[in-house]
């Protein structure tokens, strides 16, 4: 995606990047190993392609959510319940609880995250944290 947008951002002298990554991006959790991995990757390349691009008008930032109440979190949900033998809403309630609003982050929530990215050319090569205060950078 950013091969194919940022020649014509540049060209434009103005752009906005903004990817959804996770907090796992930031830290490492147990059985989501290669999530994890793939979501540190996603916010390196964030932060270096913000560096290149500095410059140009054109900003890259990263929105790392905790976990959100969609059907990727039942997902997870199912897992631990495999994983761990927990019921469901165990499971969910664990989820819950990683962050200290004792929540699920929602939808909403994220595209707020967004729109600030978006809307804030001063702001580039973030990961921004939407996670209820989990985890605080």
């Amino acid at each position: 995606m950013l091969r194919r947008t940022i020649p014509a951002m540049k060209a434009a002298g103005h752009g906005r990047i903004v990817v959804v990554a996770s907090v796992a991006a930031k830290l490492g959790e147990p059985y989501i190993s290669a999530y994890t991995a793939s979501k540190h990757g996603v916010l390196g390349l964030v932060r270096s392609a913000a560096m290149e691009l500095a410059r140009t008008g054109v900003t890259v930032n990263a929105v790392c959510p905790g976990y959100v109440d969609t059907p990727m979190t039942e997902a997870t949900v199912r897992g631990i319940v495999e994983k761990t033998g927990r019921t469901p809403e165990q499971a969910r309630a664990a989820l819950e609880a990683k962050q200290p609003i004792n929540r699920l982050i929602t939808v909403d929530e994220v595209v707020e995250a967004v729109l600030t990215c978006v809307r804030n050319g001063g702001m580039t090569g973030q990961g921004i944290n939407v996670d209820g205060g989990g985890l605080q950078s």
